[in-house]
């Protein structure tokens, strides 16, 4: 059964990204975007912009009855997880697959529980540089969806139809047959990035040289894999170099989302990223110390609001 209906929740960088790219792919009516009437009368009203482009998308609220969706795929933050689920529960039928583009590790299991996990494969985005501000969107770089099985080494049923959709829609991508390790390892990479460039109030550029700020970017990184050992993700040198490649690739003037949410005097997703890592780090009685800096740091800019 090919992939022909998709839709995307949460109209941040990532959808719009991932959106627009589609937009131009396939039938407006087979592209939704789920969201309120009170926001889509926003997006309509101020219209949403991709690279100074206006976005041409099918809007459609919860309650609106259709057919489900073949695809759906979660990009909101994690705060808004909660409410998306029930938002897109008329587009999940008997043979929709599901991403969660989310950061972080839990996403997953969370969408599982309401809708089953033999609906989700696992999914991280990367390498993307999109920085996006009020209704427009900018990018050099779209990155790609990576996404597998939990189980490693099982390239499934459900893998097998978004590659073949991804490949018609020429949407970048790896299906992975370890995602676990991936998802821990964009984890990582998380917790470092996102943290210091919004302490630092700097850019891709300023971790990208050698200094104060990768230094303190590494070391965050270099925590969360002494916690992937405990958990017996055992991410390892070759993960690292892996990561600060991908890294390497963006675009120095951009900026990762919490850097984003601090310029906008928004709260963060800190409690996803070293707060995650403060607690592993409790439960495992491992020593974060640099993520401890970087929590509390963040959570006093936050508290300055």
């Amino acid at each position: 059964m090919k992939i022909k209906t998709v839709s995307i929740i949460g109209l941040g960088a990532l959808g719009i990204l991932f959106g627009n790219h589609l937009s131009k792919r396939m039938p407006k009516k087979d592209l939704r975007i789920i969201a309120d009437e009170n926001r889509i009368e926003k997006y309509r009203r101020d219209k949403v912009y991709c690279n100074g482009e206006p976005c041409e998308f099918n809007y459609i609220t919860p309650e609106d009855l259709t057919e489900p969706s073949d695809l759906i795929i979660f990009t909101v933050k994690y705060d808004g997880l909660k409410n998306a689920i029930k938002a897109v529960k008329s587009q999940v039928g008997e043979q929709t697959i599901i991403l969660s583009a989310l950061n972080g590790i839990t996403s997953e299991e969370v969408i599982g529980e309401a809708y089953s996990m033999d609906k989700i494969l696992y999914c991280v985005a990367q390498g993307m540089d999109a920085v996006k501000i009020g209704n427009k969107l900018a990018y050099n770089h779209m990155g790609m969806l990576c996404f597998g099985e939990g189980k490693p080494g099982v390239v499934s049923s459900k893998a097998k139809r978004v590659v073949e959709f991804f490949e018609r829609m020429k949407v970048p991508y790896e299906a992975v047959t370890d995602m676990n390790k991936r998802m821990w390892g964009k984890f990582m990479l998380n917790v470092g990035v996102n943290q210091t460039v919004a302490v630092y109030e700097s850019n891709y550029g300023e971790i990208q040289r050698e200094g104060q700020a990768r230094e303190t970017m590494i070391s965050a990184m270099r925590e969360v894999m002494a916690l992937s050992e405990k958990e017996g993700i055992n991410l390892n040198e070759a993960d690292l170099n892996y990561w600060l490649k991908v890294l390497s690739t963006l675009s120095p003037e951009g900026k990762p989302s919490m850097r984003q949410d601090l310029e906008a005097t928004r709260y963060s997703e800190v409690e996803l990223f070293s707060g995650t890592v403060l607690k592993l780090g409790e439960k495992y009685g491992v020593q974060t110390p640099v993520n401890k800096m970087l929590y509390d740091r963040i959570k006093f800019i936050e508290n300055q609001y």
